[in-house]
């Protein structure tokens, strides 16, 4: 536990005024806050996501970077998205060139180009994606894990909840946008994907190898600075792969420092073997354990049961199996509150939201979804915050309130439904999976 925190307290760090941290508390008011940015920028606009879709909220977030070129040529305007996921379209539909469709055409319609650039972590997607998340605006860094489309921007009736960070921070942006120009932007594996013609994956294999291997060597840089009184800290962090990943070394550290309380939050419950460790000692050892997750209703791979059953559909009922296993083998600290579990459900919106709260001291904002697949496959990234003078409690408070006021308190293993009351589809699939011994397989990719 003190060899865990030592590690954690000797990380560099960026000073953060926490005047300048705001905590947004919905979809509709990132959305606002992203396209208000994009409007008033003056140097640079740097948006990282995992896809930005070709539906109407990202032809607005497009067309509001376009016109902000066009007004302003000098204007530095880069979007980073994965590569794969650009040129398909989505899960079940019929094959199409997917959202660089959308890029081909704007690029055609205006006088002065934005780079929309595919980063390719590895040769197919299945084995890994680009799940970097940041949106960096002149010296303003949004951070949160939503992608860019109608439902991350609540643009229609439903909207997929999110966490949403705002701060105002030279240094932080530089990190960031030098992470970017460094690591990503000017290797030969990325490649511009609004032009007519793309080299096809085939053709980058050997690239996206080398490529690969850059990245997980790759680390933000920065000046660290020392963290005055009435001050926070903040360190960017990134990894990608099982080793040197130095995000989920310091994600476990996280747990494994508690000493009063944490709260975690996951749409995907699938915990790595190392972080599930963690969470066991960490309830051993007296700490008070919160667990936020979504309910599979709200899983965005959930499709009712009166529509067509799709494979994917079956996911989110893995995830509640693995979910009731975990409050079944833990239902004593379930009824003496020493673990809480909430399940997250409001209508027919979803769940998206990945972080940490430890103590009250640090605070992990990821794109992480805390998962065998973050863990080993995809690029990811997060901002780990330390706060020892308690400056932005009031704030983190004010968001949890907000995130459990649209859940449910697990008072037993028993009110998660079991495979029996599952649609017959979907107990047949598992049934099918659990026969083939899969389920060990696809843990680790999901």
């Amino acid at each position: 536990m003190i060899a865990s925190k030592n590690l954690l307290e000797q990380l560099p760090t960026i000073a953060q005024d926490p005047k300048k941290f705001e905590v947004l508390f919905s979809a509709q008011q990132f959305r606002d806050r992203l396209l208000s940015e994009i409007k008033n920028a003056t140097k640079r606009i740097y948006l990282v996501a995992l896809y930005l879709e070709n539906d109407e909220a990202g032809r607005l977030v497009l067309t509001e970077l376009y016109e902000a070129k066009q007004r302003n040529p000098q204007l530095d305007v880069t979007v980073c998205v994965d590569w794969h996921r650009a040129q398909r379209g989505l899960i079940g539909a019929q094959e199409s060139e997917g959202n660089a469709a959308l890029y081909k055409e704007f690029a055609q319609k205006y006088q002065h180009p934005i780079s929309i650039l595919g980063v390719p972590v590895r040769g197919k997607e299945v084995f890994g994606v680009l799940h970097l998340k940041g949106f960096i605006i002149d010296d303003t860094v949004i951070y949160s894990g939503a992608s860019l489309n109608n439902i991350y921007l609540h643009h229609n009736d439903k909207y997929r909840f999110d966490r949403y960070h705002v701060m105002t921070n030279t240094d932080l942006a530089n990190s960031m946008v030098t992470y970017i120009q460094k690591h990503i932007s000017n290797h030969e594996a990325v490649n511009c994907l609004s032009q007519p013609e793309r080299p096809s994956t085939k053709s980058l294999k050997a690239a996206i190898k080398q490529f690969r291997i850059l990245l997980t060597q790759s680390n933000y840089e920065f000046t660290p600075q020392h963290v005055d009184e009435g001050f926070i800290g903040i360190t960017p962090l990134v990894g990608v792969g099982k080793r040197r990943n130095k995000l989920n070394l310091h994600i476990n550290n996280l747990i494994a420092c508690a000493e009063k309380e944490i709260t975690i939050l996951t749409p995907y419950f699938n915990f790595p073997k190392s972080i599930a460790k963690e969470v066991k000692r960490a309830i051993k050892r007296g700490v008070k354990v919160n667990i936020v997750v979504g309910d599979k209703t709200a899983n965005d791979f959930y499709i009712p049961p009166e529509e067509e059953f799709k494979t994917i559909a079956g996911l989110p009922y893995l995830y509640e199996i693995n979910l009731r296993h975990f409050a079944r083998i833990n239902e004593a600290h379930i009824a003496s509150r020493q673990l809480s579990i909430y399940l997250w459900k409001h209508n027919n919106n979803s769940f998206h939201l990945k972080g940490m709260w430890v103590d009250k001291e640090y605070m992990l904002l990821t794109g992480n979804n805390l998962n065998p697949r973050a863990w080993k496959l995809d690029l990811e990234n997060g901002l780990l915050i330390k706060d020892p003078g308690h400056q932005l409690v009031e704030a983190f408070e004010s968001e949890l309130e907000s995130i459990l006021q649209h859940t449910t308190l697990i008072g037993s293993y028993k009110q998660l439904e079991t495979i029996e009351t599952y649609p017959e589809d979907v107990q047949k699939l598992i049934r099918k999976i659990k026969r083939v011994k899969a389920d060990r397989i696809l843990k680790q990719i999901l």
